[in-house]
């Protein structure tokens, strides 16, 4: 059950993070929340504390150990235990490969990839001590389907989802669950900051003509952190039917 459960959420500024955090307290949780717009997270928590849950905003920039270790530290603190780590921050920089943007590979690695190792690093030591926790990361459908201007950014989805493939074979003793959420097109600001002026703006048009609501994300993490603890649920794909 999802009641007293004590869930961590990067990128829960806005999107997916925002909206899982906000079901997640309704639903009973006690909710630590990180990003790097702290004055976004205040409000955020301000607002759950004002409903009757509990939540703690952190400063966090997953790319950075020291600072996903501190998140996770908080959440302790402040909670006494981490139940559920959901890293759901992430970046897409879109574009033919052609264009050779290093600088925005290098930042999609570093957050969507390097950003989940470093938030595997930081909690498994707690659940660990704990005996049990759950790791849900934030994935893609653009991993499942290849499609052009989005090769980098697949690629660092997939890598996450064959990272957690192995740690869920490397933790079969029943400790440890692991979930893999791949949402397609959501409402979300995640194609807000794409470079090309071109490929944002096809992206947006497609967003806002057959996105789902970050909400209906949120629920699929939910149904997930809900499962009884001997039950894992490994991956979850949830798009719009519209989508191809």
């Amino acid at each position: 059950m999802i009641e007293g459960k004590i869930v961590a959420i990067t990128g829960a500024s806005s999107g997916i993070g925002e909206a899982t955090a906000r079901l997640l307290a309704h639903k009973g949780a006690l909710v630590a929340l990180g990003a790097r717009r702290t004055a976004r997270l205040a409000t955020i928590a301000k607002e759950i504390t004002h409903a009757g849950g509990r939540a703690l905003a952190c400063e966090v920039d997953v790319t950075r150990g020291e600072d996903m270790r501190r998140f996770v530290t908080c959440a302790v603190e402040e909670f006494g235990a981490l139940d559920v780590l959901v890293s759901n921050a992430g970046i897409s920089h879109l574009g033919p490969m052609s264009d050779l943007d290093v600088e925005g590979w290098d930042a999609m690695i570093d957050v969507n990839l390097r950003g989940v190792l470093n938030g595997v690093a930081a909690a498994l030591p707690v659940f660990r001590r704990q005996g049990r926790g759950h790791l849900v990361t934030t994935v893609s459908t653009s991993g499942l389907k290849i499609v052009p201007t989005q090769a980098v950014y697949a690629g660092t989805k997939n890598a996450v989802r064959t990272i957690l493939e192995a740690l869920r074979q490397e933790s079969t003793d029943g400790t440890l669950r692991t979930t893999s959420i791949s949402p397609g097109f959501v409402q979300t600001e995640l194609v807000d900051n794409v470079t090309d002026d071109a490929t944002r703006e096809q992206a947006q048009r497609r967003m806002a003509d057959i996105g789902i609501p970050a909400e209906a994300v949120a629920r699929a993490i939910a149904f997930a952190i809900n499962m009884p603890e001997d039950v894992e649920v490994g991956d979850l794909t949830i798009r719009p039917t519209r989508q191809n």
